[in-house]
This record gives C-alpha cells, sequence and structure tokens, in this order.
C-alpha cells in the first residue's frame, strides 16, 4: 500500500509499460484477434449513458494503491449482475493487476454474462491494449490524458475508432482539458480526485466537464457517495456519474446502488 503523496501514476504507468513488452511477446497484436471477445458485437456504451435521468457507471474494484484491499469478498459476476439488477448503465472493470488487483479475465467472464457495456479501466499507453480490451470482450476503453504525451492520445483514439469501440477520455486538470481536440472526443469524464492531495473537489470536475461542447456525453468520477452529490450532478447537465469505491464498501452493493438512485430520484422530484 502507498501513500497519497507518493507519485503513484508514475510507477503504475511504469509498471504497465514494462508487462506491455512481455505481452506483445506472447500474444502478438494479429493473435489478439484469434481471442473468444473479438468478434462479439461491440454494446453501446456511449448511447447507454444517454438518458433523462443521470445514468452510473457502476465499478468493479477490488483494490487501490492508497487503501490496499478493498473489497475482501470480490465476486466479479454476482457484482456484476447485482448492479445491472439495480439499474447500473454500464460496468466499470478494473483489469491492472499490481496495484488494483484487477484482471483482464474479469472482462471476459462477464461480457457474455450481463447485458449492460463494460468498460475495461486501466493504464492505457499503447493501441494494443485498446486491441486488447476487445479481444477480452470490453465495450469501452477508458484513456488518461495526463499518462500520454505526443502522439500517443491521438493514436489511442484513432485505435478505437478502427476497432469500433467507444472510448471514454479522462481528464484531470485544465492542463488536460487544453490537450483535447474535440472533433475527436465523444465521451468526457473527469476526476474529481485530486492527483497531489488526493482529496475529492466536486466542484472542480464539474467546472471542467461544462467547459467541454454539449454534444459530448460527461461523465464525473471518483468521490461520489451520496443522493446530493448525483442530484448536484443532475442539476449541473452532467450525464452520468462513475461509482467504485463507495458501492465496494458497502454489504450488499446493489442493494447501496438502487437506495442511492432512488433517494436522489425522489430529492429531484420534491
Amino acid at each position: 500500500m502507498m501513500r497519497a503523496g507518493d507519485n503513484i501514476l508514475d510507477e503504475i504507468v511504469s509498471r504497465v509499460s514494462s508487462q506491455l513488452q512481455k505481452k506483445k511477446r506472447d500474444l502478438s497484436w494479429r493473435d489478439l484477434e484469434s481471442l473468444s471477445g473479438f468478434e462479439l458485437p461491440v454494446r453501446p456504451f456511449r448511447k447507454s449513458l444517454i438518458s433523462d435521468e443521470l445514468s452510473v457507471i457502476a465499478e468493479l474494484k477490488k483494490a487501490s494503491p492508497v487503501k490496499g484491499v478493498i473489497r475482501e469478498n470480490f465476486n466479479p459476476l454476482e457484482l456484476a449482475r447485482a448492479y445491472e439488477e439495480a439499474g447500473a448503465s454500464a460496468l466499470s472493470v478494473l483489469t491492472e493487476p499490481d496495484f488494483f488487483q484487477g484482471d483482464l479475465e474479469n472482462l471476459e467472464k462477464l461480457s457474455s454474462k450481463v447485458s449492460i457495456p463494460l468498460l475495461r479501466k486501466d493504464f492505457i499507453i499503447d493501441p494494443y491494449q485498446v486491441k486488447e480490451a476487445k479481444a477480452y470482450g470490453a465495450d469501452a476503453v477508458l484513456i488518461i490524458v495526463t499518462i500520454t504525451s505526443g502522439s500517443q492520445l491521438e493514436e489511442l483514439i484513432h485505435a478505437g475508432r478502427e476497432l469500433g469501440i467507444d472510448l471514454l477520455i479522462e481528464c484531470y486538470s485544465q492542463d488536460d482539458l487544453e490537450r483535447l481536440d474535440w472533433k475527436q472526443v465523444e465521451i468526457l469524464g473527469v476526476n474529481n480526485r485530486n492527483l497531489k492531495s488526493f482529496k475529492v473537489e466536486l466542484h472542480r470536475g464539474i467546472d471542467l466537464l461544462n467547459q467541454a461542447p454539449d454534444h459530448l456525453v460527461k461523465v464525473s468520477e471518483s468521490g461520489l457517495s451520496t443522493p446530493d452529490d448525483l442530484q448536484l450532478l443532475s442539476k449541473e447537465g452532467i450525464d452520468a456519474a462513475l461509482i467504485g469505491e463507495f458501492l465496494m464498501q458497502q454489504n450488499n452493493p446493489g442493494y447501496a446502488l438502487q437506495t442511492l438512485l432512488n433517494k436522489a430520484r425522489q430529492n429531484e422530484s420534491e
């Protein structure tokens, strides 16, 4: 487990980069097409988030580098089905193994067992990983702008388009936002967590999202846990909320999600 002040992001990306070279040796770019998920129809992730009410992307997250294990009793299929029944519009599946105890196999297991779209959440730095996500059954991939440089972001977006897979482009800061070509982005996420302090700043996230063109699907990520949080997002015109840690800490995550949604919508109608 790491301290919040450590440069966690750099260490994770460095580890991912070194492991990527081995992956490419073990399974080539072309070999990915032989995996079971590659030919599956891609479910429309972006479309699933467009609704008259705030949508929720429910996250399957066993651990984090700062908090360690968040949920000991981690059964991805059980959780996924509970989230789907509770009203989640999509699922976010952590696949980074060393810091988040994620697994690509979880994507493969869930892809044929749930009907809502699956987002691969990882530290994506190479088009290979976008194709890998599709090959394991993902319908969308998270791209973190701040860990890309040079033409990297453009190459990842191009890979997503070529493979017919949706991309959730995640920003942390104003600098990230200013790097984007809005013509290339369809779904924008802002992480409410400050990477330096690791404090959640919901209003900062909303301010960044509201700078984006209206046609984008806007997603608020991290630190969301109350009906008031969701009501505020809805009031500000945000389309979706990605909720992970709060739900993972509950005895019954599916019931917790259902309760959260019901209370938020009840408050909104009053």
